[in-house]
C-alpha cells in the first residue's frame, strides 16, 4: 500500500460460494470495513447459481466542507466472466453505503433470477435502482 491506496485488496471466498475482491482508494481499509463487507457478502450467497463473485471498490474523498464522502461501487462477476456494474452508493457513512450497495445488488439479482434481466439492467444503467 502506498499513500492510503490499496490496489488489490483481499479476496474472500466462502466454501465454494461467492468470492469478493475489495479495493480501496483514498484510505486504508480497516478490519471493521472488511468485516461489514464480509457480512454483506452473505446476502449474495443464495445467488451463486448466477454469479461467481463480486468486485467491491470503495473510494474515499474529501468534499468542500472537509467531510469524507464514500463512493461504494459493486460489480457482479457472472459465471461467463461478464461484469455487471451497478450504480454507486455514496454517503458519509461507509457502512451505510456498503449496505445500500449490497441491497441494490440483491434486488438486481432477484430481478435477473426472475427473468427480468432487461428491466434490472435498464434500472442499473439509469440509476433507478435502490439508493
Amino acid at each position: 500500500m502506498q499513500g492510503g491506496r490499496r490496489a488489490g485488496g483481499p479476496v474472500r471466498r466462502h466454501d465454494m460460494g461467492v468470492g469478493m475482491q475489495i479495493a480501496c482508494l483514498g484510505f486504508t481499509v480497516s478490519a471493521a470495513v472488511e468485516a461489514e463487507a464480509g457480512a454483506q457478502l452473505v446476502r449474495l450467497e443464495r445467488f451463486r447459481a448466477l454469479i461467481d463473485g463480486c468486485h467491491l471498490a470503495i473510494d474515499a474523498r474529501t468534499v468542500a466542507d472537509g467531510a469524507c464522502l464514500y463512493d461504494v461501487r459493486l460489480d457482479l462477476v457472472m459465471h461467463d466472466a461478464t461484469l455487471r456494474s451497478l450504480p454507486p452508493c455514496v454517503g458519509v457513512d461507509v457502512d451505510d453505503a456498503l449496505r445500500r450497495a449490497f441491497a441494490q445488488a440483491e434486488q438486481a439479482l432477484i430481478a435477473w433470477q426472475a427473468g427480468a434481466a432487461t428491466v434490472a439492467l435498464r434500472d442499473a444503467a439509469t440509476g433507478d435502482a435502490i439508493r
